[in-house]
């Protein structure tokens, strides 16, 4: 069951963030629109339909989450940059997935990703050392993060979430 719900493993902070473990990130981040839309457009429509582990949401809803999540993303990292620790808002994934737009085709939903990433990286890429020690406050986890830790976190995400997709089209995750 970890091995479906976690199919990359757990997200583990990075122990420092060179610039290289950054490059990495941007790398990921960079590619995962096209890999998402790569990925989607080879599967069925069955496929496109099936859960990738009992509980488990069905691609075409990945794709609505990730496109929600990473908008909240980069709000949070302009928040982190522009504001001093500022509390961010948490939301209730599950329940957004069950609104009728997580019930669309994926188009929508594929560019909201190409356009953000294009914007995430962007900025990434534009950002002095200071500022990805800039931080925001997660209220439900209680927790500090820097935006180092936010763009390490969405880059796991989405290769997290790619290995879901692959679950369901058959495709080895490791």
């Amino acid at each position: 069951m970890e091995k479906l719900q976690y199919p990359i493993g757990r997200f583990s902070e990075p122990t420092d963030y060179t610039k290289e473990v950054r490059i990495e990130c941007i790398e990921i981040l960079k590619n995962a629109p096209k890999e998402f839309a790569d990925l989607i457009y080879s599967l069925t429509t069955e496929e496109l339909n099936t859960p990738y582990r009992d509980g488990g949401w069905n691609p075409k809803q990945i794709i609505h989450h990730v496109a929600d999540s990473h908008m909240n993303s980069i709000i949070r990292i302009k928040l982190a940059l522009t504001e001093d620790n500022p509390t961010i808002k948490p939301y209730d994934e599950n329940a957004w997935i069950t609104l009728s737009d997580s019930n669309i085709d994926v188009e929508s939903s594929l560019k909201i990703l190409e356009g953000v990433h294009k914007r995430y990286v962007n900025l990434i890429e534009s950002l002095k050392e200071d500022q990805f020690k800039r931080t925001v406050f997660h209220p439900e986890s209680k927790i500090t993060m820097s935006v180092d830790y936010l763009v390490a976190l969405y880059a796991w995400h989405s290769k997290h979430h790619l290995g879901h997709i692959k679950i369901v089209k058959g495709i080895d995750t490791n």
